[in-house]
């Protein structure tokens, strides 16, 4: 179900707007290096593939999970001689670009700098943190956004009914709130719905069935997909959230946050730490028992651990 073309792509209407500068690159086909950053599922690699359909340069793409230094002057040596021999630039698209070190990353630098490649990298990290600053210095960042609900639905519901490249040919009935319920579990991530779908059709399929009911939804989603990390973006910023939603005394969005850390399998230290520092810089004297239960709190975590 990847789009084709980009009146297909769903989702990053700031970012590929009629005249704004990724549309242009990408329907021109004059590129220049830049950073797709965005959460899993919103398009960087898509937004990658249409822009090679659309380019008369050499297009190569590697993964950094699977590739090294080797594989990397493998590639410069090539992008050298078509650049020197065929007057062609090499556009290189880094899936994972993150996953690369900081002595892998430096070999792009030279290459970057004389034209010889084009670098596309996608990164589901904050590049200020992953990347090098002389590299990220060359490059133009643009950012994705998670995708809504709504948009989440419309690609389900095209995947549903496309005969050629979807499932119109199963003859399956899922109305779109059977879709909307894959959708708020799949939190923002198309790639995670889709799949969720197709497993929600092998479910009918294994028992017989073409229409689809909510009990079929928690077959084939399990559970919900919490974003989290340890040390990156969405760490602080559900951190972030715990801390400003206690400061601004709502309890159960405060206690939301929390169960949202815990359950993506934050260290409760972690946790308890952070509230020792809440209750001693945000509540201080107008309530000096808050450090006191605080600390005994942050003691029996460290002490004894979860669930008591």
């Amino acid at each position: 179900m990847r789009p084709k073309t980009l009146d297909e792509f769903v989702g990053q209407e700031r970012l590929l707007a009629q005249g704004s500068l990724l549309r242009q690159m990408i329907e021109s086909d004059e590129v220049s290096s830049f950073i797709l950053w965005g959460p899993p599922g919103t398009g960087k690699t898509t937004l990658a593939r249409l822009l090679a359909s659309n380019t008369d340069g050499v297009w190569q793409a590697f993964s950094a999970v699977m590739s090294g230094i080797k594989e990397i002057k493998g590639v410069m040596a090539e992008a050298e001689a078509h650049f020197n021999f065929g007057g062609k630039r090499t556009i290189l698209f880094v899936d994972e670009i993150h996953r690369f070190n900081r002595a892998q990353q430096d070999a792009f630098l030279p290459y970057v700098e004389s034209g010889t490649i084009v670098l596309i990298g996608a990164t589901t990290e904050n590049p200020s943190f992953e990347l090098n600053s002389a590299l990220l210095s060359r490059l133009k960042v643009f950012v994705l956004e998670e995708l809504t609900v709504e948009q989440v639905v419309s690609l389900l519901r095209r995947a549903v009914d496309d005969e050629e490249r979807g499932l119109g040919r199963a003859g399956l009935t899922i109305d779109n709130d059977i879709l909307h319920g894959i959708a708020v579990y799949s939190s923002g991530d198309a790639r995670t719905a889709l799949n969720s779908l197709e497993l929600l059709a092998g479910v009918l399929k294994r028992r017989g069935l073409q229409t689809a009911t909510e009990e079929h939804i928690k077959d084939a989603v399990q559970q919900a997909v919490l974003k989290y990390d340890k040390t990156g973006e969405h760490h602080y910023n559900l951190v972030s959230a715990l801390h400003k939603s206690i400061r601004n005394s709502d309890a159960n969005a405060a206690l939301y946050w929390l169960a949202r850390m815990l359950e993506a399998g934050e260290d409760p230290i972690f946790i308890a730490r952070r509230l020792v520092r809440f209750a001693s810089e945000d509540i201080g004297m107008a309530h000096p028992q808050a450090l006191e239960q605080a600390v005994a709190a942050m003691h029996a975590v460290d002490l004894i651990g979860l669930p008591e």
